[in-house]
């Protein structure tokens, strides 16, 4: 039988991520989270430069945890949303759709912060 003769994915495939050891993968997952950037893309970040991190011990998102840097995606989209809406309704008072828009991404950031436990809900009387 002859042999198949690589092709682009087989060599995807052999290719080998880099082996690090997990001291040094926890300081590149907080040097990254050092520059601002979520769980989520830390993995990228780090697949882009052949490191995975199932070949480690521990997820990204508990070694965020331990050294108390973790920052939740959905929270920190929904903020930077917000600020845009803030922003253009203030240089466009007149445009109501943004101040709608405005209090619904606000109630939405509520919404996910008594989820999380960041603040309580208060009580009606």
């Amino acid at each position: 039988m002859p042999k198949k003769e690589k092709t682009e994915k087989t060599e995807k495939l052999e290719k080998k991520s880099k082996k690090i050891s997990q001291a040094d993968f926890e300081k590149k997952v907080l040097e990254l989270a050092g520059k601002g950037l979520t769980s989520e893309k830390i993995g990228e970040a780090l697949k882009h430069q052949d490191i995975h991190s199932k070949d480690y011990k521990n997820k990204i998102s508990k070694i965020l945890k331990d050294a108390d840097k973790h920052i939740d995606a959905d929270m920190k989209n929904i903020e930077t949303k917000l600020e845009k809406i803030k922003t253009h309704y203030e240089s466009n008072k007149q445009d109501k759709r943004a101040m709608r828009e405005k209090d619904r991404v606000f109630a939405q950031l509520r919404k996910r912060k008594i989820y999380l436990g960041l603040i309580t809900k208060k009580k009606k009387r």
